[in-house]
């Protein structure tokens, strides 16, 4: 069944079926994922949570697995926001959240361009076989980069469908 893109997305080839966020990524949005990723706002994942469940349907997925932190992000953070995210949504769900993936090179992307963002192809590997449907949680889906990346590693682990779910989506402006 062929992907309904939106526009950023047309012409590019993509590893995964469908990427869905529940909220836009709005001044609102914002404040709340800097607060839950930078201030140490740990329980604010439980929010986003509740908020990506009642806003999406779950994923037709076998297992959750999430995006993993650049190593000195997970460091001064002390805790990676897309995986406790994923972890609430799986309690929600009723689905299975293992880490599937794994950084082969940092990827701090706050600022960066859109072309710039696209150089993260390649940064993520697989830790084991992947079953055939996955669903990726991030915080964030900003230009789909991170989330290709991540779905052509599960893909080269064996998945056959990965989905892509995020709290918040970027806007794009004209």
């Amino acid at each position: 069944m062929p992907v309904e893109r939106c526009r950023e997305c047309a012409g590019r080839r993509l590893a995964f079926a469908t990427a869905r966020a529940a909220v836009g990524y709005d001044a609102a949005a914002r404040r709340l994922v800097h607060a839950w990723k930078e201030r140490g706002l740990r329980r604010l994942a439980s929010e986003a949570a509740q908020l990506v469940a009642k806003r999406l349907p779950p994923p037709e997925v076998e297992i959750l697995t999430f995006v993993p932190a650049d190593r000195g992000r997970r460091l001064e953070r002390g805790h990676n926001p897309a995986e406790r995210l994923a972890l609430e949504l799986a309690e929600l769900w009723e689905l299975p959240c293992v880490p599937l993936l794994e950084r082969t090179r940092g990827g701090r992307q706050r600022g960066s361009s859109a072309a710039e963002r696209r150089t993260v192809h390649g940064a993520f590997r697989p830790k084991a076989p992947a079953p055939r449907t996955v669903a990726v949680i991030d915080d964030v889906y900003t230009t789909g980069a991170t989330a290709a990346a991540a779905a052509s590693a599960l893909r080269a682990a064996g998945a056959r469908r990965v989905v892509v779910v995020a709290f918040a989506r970027a806007l794009r402006r004209g």
